[in-house]
């Protein structure tokens, strides 16, 4: 009877063993990994998540997926040597039975839950994608094997992302807007503090410092009717008038403003919106699905474009806060206009430079780099929020059109466009050179 019962559950072990075998390595996609952007972006909009720190949540969850991936698959490149400060990380031994690409997925999302506010939200998304792989044929015990070593790798990407300074933020004196001519202030009606004046002061990524690829300052400011900046100014006021219906398209379709406040009566509402940077990295799903990428391909480029992000609003960021320029709102109504009101509403900081100019364009820069300079989609993206979809023939036609959205919308000059965009080229460039082409 004894030796009965061995055999039995020798046999039992065997099934669960043969079961599990037919589980196949690649069971999951590029819309697995769009599916944990968008549960964070549902928790950045609760929370109210501003721009550039959304960027950094989302470049450690993507980090933290992509460390399972480079660890398991000799073709993907390590972190450690290519970005900034990244920690050699080593896998115990004593990790195994797990399945690479649900351990990448829920590393996603075991960092996404200790650095987001309201991260605990995610442990209902977890649960119910736990549940679903169950049903797929996922065993008990690799599921387990698979969140423990998500975890582990969690716990080696928390310590570099607590180590990069952002913390040290809330230790700054609170922000004080220069009450000079020229300089930016906060605008109606929220007249909001200023968003992450200290950003500059966190590690990057690539850059060598956030003022590596310092712009040309902005054209200075000026009342005088004859100067270069009553000029520029006049422009923005200009398109304003009898704007056409396809400008205020193009305005709306990249807003992507987590600020927006509407006067309703005695009423001010809050609009909650995307952020630029979930923006980008939903056309980077788009575009890994099209693209037919594998879900190790489309790891890493959700991780390059999210490290790009980050990257990108610390260079602006940089700019913004040295050159405090005034925003078209405050300046046409004080010299042209006092009732003139921008298509968009003003965000809470300073014009100079263009922050969706510089990200859309090193994102584009970075996915052109993986998909070629003509790859041609359909940003549906934003379908969800009531924006309809919007075809492009590049990544860098994209690029464009978000950059011009914020004159259409009256919330940046010309030249901060321009120079936006060719410093958001400068960064999406080193982060190529730097990860994507060394050798």
């Amino acid at each position: 009877m004894r030796i009965l019962f061995i055999l039995i559950i020798i046999a039992s072990v065997a099934f669960a063993s043969c079961k599990e075998k037919t589980m196949p390595a690649s069971t999951f996609k590029t819309e697995d990994i769009s599916h944990v952007i968008t549960q964070m972006t549902e928790v950045m909009i609760h929370d109210i998540t501003n721009p550039p720190l959304a960027a950094r949540f989302f470049s450690y969850a993507c980090l933290s997926g992509y460390e399972v991936i480079a660890e398991n698959d000799s073709a993907f490149k390590g972190m450690y040597g290519m970005v900034n400060g990244y920690p050699r990380i080593q896998k115990p031994d004593s990790l195994q039975g797990y399945h690479v690409q649900l351990s990448a997925l829920l590393a996603m999302m075991e960092t996404a839950k200790k650095m987001q506010p309201s991260g605990k939200m995610i442990d209902a998304y977890e649960q119910r994608f736990l549940d679903s792989c169950k049903q797929l044929g996922f065993s008990e015990e690799t599921l387990q094997s698979s969140l423990s070593y998500a975890t582990w790798v969690s716990k080696q990407i928390l310590p570099y992302a607590k180590a990069d300074r952002y913390n040290r933020i809330s230790n700054f004196p609170r922000y004080t807007p220069i009450n000079k001519e020229g300089c930016w202030f906060p605008t109606a009606s929220a007249y909001m503090a200023a968003v992450e004046p200290y950003f500059n002061t966190v590690r990057p990524f690539t850059l060598d410092s956030a003022a590596q690829f310092m712009p040309p300052p902005p054209i200075a400011y000026a009342a005088d009717k004859g100067s270069a900046f009553y000029k520029l100014m006049l422009r923005n006021y200009t398109v304003t008038q009898n704007m056409p219906m396809e400008y205020r398209v193009i305005a709306a379709f990249w807003d992507c403003n987590p600020f927006a406040v509407q006067d309703k009566g005695h009423l001010t509402l809050g609009l909650k919106k995307i952020s630029p940077g979930a923006h980008w990295l939903g056309i980077t799903g788009i575009a890994c699905k099209q693209g037919n990428k594998s879900f190790s391909e489309s790891m890493q480029i959700h991780s390059m474009v999210s490290m790009g992000l980050m990257d990108a609003f610390m260079a602006c960021w940089d700019e913004k806060f040295r050159s405090n320029r005034v925003r078209p709102e405050t300046a046409i109504r004080q010299l042209i206009d006092p009732n003139w009101q921008p298509l968009l509403q003003t965000p809470p900081f300073p014009e100079y430079l263009s922050g969706h100019s510089v990200i859309s364009s090193a994102s584009a820069t970075i996915l052109s780099h993986y998909f070629g300079d003509q790859f041609a989609y359909t940003d549906s993206v934003e379908v969800s929020y009531g924006l309809p979809a919007r075809s492009f023939s590049s990544f860098k036609q994209a690029a464009e059109e978000a950059a011009i959205s914020r004159f259409y919308g009256g919330i940046h000059f010309m030249d901060a466009i321009e120079n936006g965009v060719k410093q958001g080229e400068l960064v999406g460039n080193q982060l190529v050179k730097k990860i994507l082409k060394a050798k």
